[in-house]
């Protein structure tokens, strides 16, 4: 398994208050994205140990240990004072360098222009198409939504895999 610095805390941060005041004994909670089920971070890149959740951020008001590791899936931080006075929410963060890409192939026939996509693709930017290997330029082809749609058909029997997030 993968892991990956996160993008709050990650580092060396150093936390404050809407005062500017170090953020001693501040609390750090972690979830799965969109909800409140608690998801675990780690304090290091092989992950082979948790942080307590809530991390409890030192007297300088920095994670203990210097840095916050995370799996690939998104996740849920909510930043409190030591007295559980909220400063800020971040939902739907994901580690640096984390977002997975989905691959999904098809084989044309010919005629067919537009595949559907298991889910939304961001777009023609967050994409790679590849036709029997070879790397697709971005105006040979639009995403909208959940539809990947070629200016031309792919020839029969050709391998088309998409790479897309």
């Amino acid at each position: 398994m993968a892991f990956f610095l996160s993008p709050l805390g990650g580092a060396g941060w150093q936390f404050f208050d809407n005062s500017g005041v170090p953020l001693a004994g501040g609390l750090i909670y972690t979830y799965a994205a969109g909800t409140t089920t608690p998801k675990v971070t780690y304090t290091s890149s092989n992950g082979t140990s948790n942080h307590t959740n809530p991390i409890i951020l030192n007297s300088a008001g920095r994670v203990p240990g210097g840095e916050i590791w995370v799996s690939a899936e998104p996740y849920k931080f909510i930043l409190y004072t030591s007295t559980n006075v909220l400063i800020a929410s971040y939902d739907n963060l994901y580690g640096i360098g984390a977002v997975a890409f989905q691959v999904q192939n098809f084989t044309g026939d010919g005629v067919t222009k537009i595949f559907t996509l298991n889910s939304a693709s961001f777009g023609e930017n967050f994409t790679f198409v590849y036709i029997n290997g070879v790397y697709q330029n971005k105006n040979t082809y639009s995403i909208t939504n959940t539809l990947l749609s070629f200016s031309e058909a792919p020839p029969l029997t050709s391998k088309i895999e998409i790479m897309y997030n």
